[in-house]
């Protein structure tokens, strides 16, 4: 279900009558720009309106803020569900199928947004890495990004991973450690943001690519390492990990959500690390969390097998993210993961 804000009014209604509404804004824009002065005309080609697809999804969700708070107009895309998300003048929620090009093309060239932000995509637990449907959120990305240039848009992100990374050589930087992925959804990705960076010269947009290393936070998949040790914890359960020496680099996911907002908002272009830069052992991470609840005699390390080809190391070069955006985080990991835990505490029955 979507909705529209019309002053403190909200209109529900199903993605049949979407179109409708959509259709009776814009025709009421237009004809309310009529008559206006020169200047008027201007300011109005200035709103920035940006598509932000997965707009309900883990790092989607907490981008939202962020990018109302740097005075976007927000169209939010969802399929699967609506969210709880709060309302706000400035946001508008519409069902599409990203995968169905109709759905797509119609969406787009209503709104014709300035800015997109690309979250989308397959992301079941323990099935992305190896899914076929990463291969068709290849073709609806790239269907979505010449949709976007051909709307009018002019700055565009689009979320990769630290998969498209050789992973033999543990420091990524985007200027010298080779891609050469693993998994399919390394591959996919990489291949994407290659054919987009291409794409988006000839089309005369400004395109990004954020590369997304390790996060954790609110909403996260209770069976990824941070939430279920908290959880297994907060339950008084053993929390059953592998040895722990792998050494990652975590970042907070509304840091992770500001971090890409400040990529859309700047004017670098090309590969950008999204990471802290401070990297850990898996076991200190787990260890800080039982200190901060209680069960450290809880922790079973060792009892689950690694994978046999996982990389001991890998971590991010921020350079780029630091001094090229200017972006800071807000968390470290003590304050990320206590405001984890007491999200945690009051959702574990959820």
């Amino acid at each position: 279900m979507s909705f529209l804000l019309v002053g403190n009014l909200s209109l529900f209604c199903h993605s049949s009558l979407s179109g409708v509404f959509l259709e009776e804004r814009l025709r009421t824009s237009r004809n309310d720009r009529k008559g206006t002065s020169q200047h008027d005309k201007e300011v109005d080609f200035q709103v920035k309106k940006v598509l932000l697809t997965g707009a309900g999804g883990f790092i989607g969700r907490h981008s939202i803020p962020f990018l109302l708070k740097n005075d976007y107009e927000v169209h939010a895309i969802y399929n699967a569900a609506e969210t709880d998300i709060a309302a706000h003048k400035n946001l508008f929620w519409h069902k599409c199928d990203l995968l169905n090009l109709a759905e797509q093309k119609y969406l787009l060239s209503k709104i014709k947004p300035t800015h997109l932000l690309h979250f989308a995509w397959y992301t079941a637990h323990g099935k992305y890495w190896t899914a076929v449907e990463n291969l068709k959120w290849v073709q609806a990305s790239l269907d979505l990004f010449v949709n976007f240039a051909e709307n009018g848009g002019r700055r565009a992100v689009g979320a990769g991973t630290c998969a498209e990374y050789d992973w033999n050589h543990g420091y990524c930087s985007e200027e010298i450690t080779p891609l050469k992925p693993s998994t399919l959804y390394g591959a996919c990705k990489r291949s994407l943001q290659e054919m987009l960076s291409r794409y988006s010269k000839q089309a005369g947009v400004s395109f990004a690519w954020g590369r997304i290393f390790f996060l954790y936070g609110p909403y996260e998949h209770p069976q990824r390492l941070v939430p279920y040790v908290i959880c297994s914890l907060l339950k008084n359960q053993t929390a059953q990990c592998s040895h722990g020496n792998q050494v990652r680099d975590f970042l907070h996911v509304e840091d992770v959500a500001s971090a890409f907002v400040a990529l859309l908002e700047s004017d670098v272009q090309g590969a950008v690390n999204i990471a802290s830069g401070k990297p850990l052992d898996l076991k200190e991470v787990i260890y800080k969390i039982a200190r901060k609840i209680g069960g450290v005699d809880r922790i079973q390390l060792g009892v689950i097998p690694s994978p046999a080809d996982e990389p001991q190391t890998l971590t991010a070069d921020v350079r780029r993210l630091f001094e090229e955006v200017k972006w800071q985080p807000e968390y470290d990991i003590d304050s990320g993961l206590e405001q984890t835990i007491e999200w945690w505490r009051k959702h574990l029955n959820d």
